[in-house]
């Protein structure tokens, strides 16, 4: 046979009028590799391709090979030998036949190959035809190739013409869908492919680093099970998977969520369409939890200044701490010792002593005091809404719960909470309060995701909380979790020498608020006040001052005994009043000469004509405070 070389353009049909299968059924070759190929893609569709290419038409080498890295460079896709796949192999173009190829050509070359391009020994035929896309960009090439001749037959050249046009769709739709999936894996936006169950059928990165999800873990991973067991987060999810399950598009749904890996909140903006067919969701979510979480700190702050404002309408250190009685100054140095620590403190004391004064002293002087100081009367509320105002709650956690809100605990969150009236505590809120004591941490009403807080707690009471303790109406437990240092607070009746500073100063502070011009306070209305036993305590005092400057007339502020609920003095009583002020005031006078000296030849009893033991038992009596100065 003579050796022939033929080079075709698309289009161009080879025949071979010597063919001796010229007549024959030329649709048998086509139909076999048709059959070997139909419902495969990818590399079982290149591998089914030249299995059947070579089986069709006697030859028994073929393969189908892309450009790599260059246009000067093939690699194969599949490649059959023989009657067995080999591994896949790239090599050089450049002295082959194959070079001639994928410059567009379809190339025969019936004998002769081995002498033509010596970088194929053994090769003496050689049938190949390019791959193109469908701007006729050369893409690779279809070829096989024998040791034997291969005559030119029709129906070899019709079926390459047909099945690398085939080929080169096939290896097309790879390179676009290799595109797509970096486009899909690479996005900055999270998209996952999942059933109508929420199951996993693909996730990009972004959507796998956002929910904590490994790759291996990706496949069949239920993303519903990401969704926190709260009335609100479980309604909002339900009814988003609901929507895409009757075919509707689900746009712009925040679901709030918990990483698969650490269980971390995160809150995600959810978009979901269903595939046409109906058999899985299309889905792209954003990352918002920033968002969310600084629109809840500014929500915190805006509350947090509600407290504020309430604490600069108010009093907030010792200077404003009027008296210099030794219980008061007593009680001063615990506060200022415990106020550096950050301690649980209880105060103690009776109605209106003062206990408020003394947290916002505690909290103005300790580490926190950038930081609120949140209060909460526990008496003051119905009991069904107490641990909701400690602790806030969810959405939807009860009749009436519109939107989460946030409680005392997250509004203190870094400062200080003073719980006033402790003793008022229902008992199944003392439980969760002697949880946070403990862990530091609690739980929304309606939540189940533990939110850790940093409060320092400051009770109060005007109860016996011990003995309350003991007879089992408040939480043993809690009682020595908030009985770390107590601070007791004197009842007024026991710091009468207070009594006049105090007087001064509200009469000052209502005056200014009333508009009237008082000078001062009459001698007899103070040692009346000082002498009054005080039942409601400083509150007590503050109302009657108050009321008095309303109906006062004149420059000097008098206050019957009746405005006291005491019955009118008579004149035996007023003398007998006079003459204990005036040896009251004498006393005073003759200690204030000896520097507060009682003893020894320069003390006050010599001066006085009295047995030491006498003074110190009438200063006693008349309420004459021992001076820092007196000998013990």
């Amino acid at each position: 046979m003579p050796e022939v070389s033929v080079w075709l353009r698309p289009g161009e049909v080879l025949l071979a009028e010597s063919d001796p299968n010229l007549n024959s059924d030329d649709g048998a070759v086509l139909r076999a590799i048709v059959e070997g190929t139909a419902g495969h893609t990818g590399v079982e569709f290149f591998r089914n391709l030249v299995r059947c290419l070579s089986q069709a038409t006697g030859v028994p080498n073929a393969f189908v090979a892309e450009f790599a890295g260059g246009r000067s460079r093939v690699r194969t896709l599949a490649f059959w030998q023989g009657d067995r796949f080999v591994p896949d192999a790239e090599w050089d173009l450049p002295g082959t036949p194959c070079e001639d190829v994928l410059k567009g050509n379809l190339c025969h070359h019936p004998v002769g190959v081995s002498r033509k391009f010596p970088k194929d020994p053994g090769v003496e035929s050689y049938l190949g035809v390019a791959l193109k896309d469908a701007a006729g960009e050369v893409l690779g090439h279809l070829a096989i190739f024998d040791t034997r001749p291969m005559p030119a037959v029709p129906r070899h050249l019709q079926a390459f013409q047909i099945f690398a046009a085939r080929a080169a769709a096939e290896l097309d739709r790879l390179r676009a869908e290799a595109r797509f999936r970096d486009l899909f894996d690479e996005a900055p936006i999270a998209y996952v492919h999942e059933d109508l169950q929420s199951r996993f059928l693909r996730a990009n990165r972004a959507a796998l680093r956002i929910l904590g999800v490994r790759p291996e873990e990706a496949m069949g991973f239920r993303g519903l099970s990401l969704v926190p067991d709260t009335p609100d987060a479980q309604r909002r999810a339900k009814e988003a998977f609901e929507s895409v399950g009757r075919g509707t598009d689900a746009a712009g749904v925040v679901l709030e969520l918990r990483r698969h890996d650490d269980g971390k909140p995160i809150w995600i903006q959810w978009w979901s369409n269903p595939d046409p067919g109906g058999a899985f969701t299309r889905t792209m979510f954003l990352d918002i939890t920033d968002r969310v979480l600084m629109e809840r700190d500014r929500a915190k702050l805006s509350a947090q200044n509600h407290y504020f404002q309430d604490e600069i309408k108010s009093v907030h250190n010792f200077e404003e701490i009027v008296g210099r009685s030794p219980k008061l100054l007593a009680v001063l140095q615990r506060v200022s010792r415990v106020a550096a620590t950050d301690s649980t403190v209880l105060i103690e004391g009776e109605t209106g002593t003062g206990k408020e004064l003394i947290a916002r002293a505690i909290h103005s002087a300790s580490a926190r005091k950038g930081k609120p100081l949140i209060k909460l009367n526990c008496a003051a509320l119905p009991t069904n809404l107490v641990e909701s105002e400690l602790f806030g709650h969810e959405k939807g956690a009860f009749t009436g719960a519109l939107q989460r809100r946030l409680g005392r605990f997250e509004l203190a969150d870094g400062g200080t909470l003073f719980l006033d009236e402790i003793g008022e505590l229902p008992p199944d809120v003392q439980a969760k309060l002697l949880r946070v004591l403990q862990e530091r941490e609690f739980e929304r009403v309606g939540g189940s995701q533990p939110i850790a807080v940093d409060v320092r707690i400051i009770a109060a009471t005007n109860r016996d909380l011990a003995r309350m303790a003991k007879e089992k109406s408040f939480r043993e437990d809690l009682y020595y979790r908030l009985n770390v240092f107590p601070v007791h607070l004197p009842p007024l009746r026991e710091r009468a020498d207070d009594v006049p500073l105090l007087a001064t100063f509200f009469v000052r502070k209502f005056a200014a608020r009333i508009g009237k011009r008082i000078d001062g306070v009459g001698r007899e209305t103070l040692e009346l006040l000082s002498a009054y036993p005080w039942p409601g305590n400083i509150r007590e005092l503050e109302n009657v001052l108050e009321r008095a400057i309303i109906l006062a007339d004149g420059p000097t502020l008098e206050i019957d005994p009746e405005q006291l609920g005491l019955p009118a003095p008579t004149r035996m009583e007023a003398t007998a009043q006079s003459l204990v002020a005036v040896e009251r005031e004498h006393i005073a006078g003759v200690l204030r000469r000896t520097g507060g000296v009682v003893e020894g030849p320069n003390g006050a009893a010599r001066i006085l004509d009295l047995h030491p033991n006498t003074l110190r038992s009438r200063m006693k009596k008349l309420g004459i405070a021992r001076t820092p100065h007196e000998p013990s």
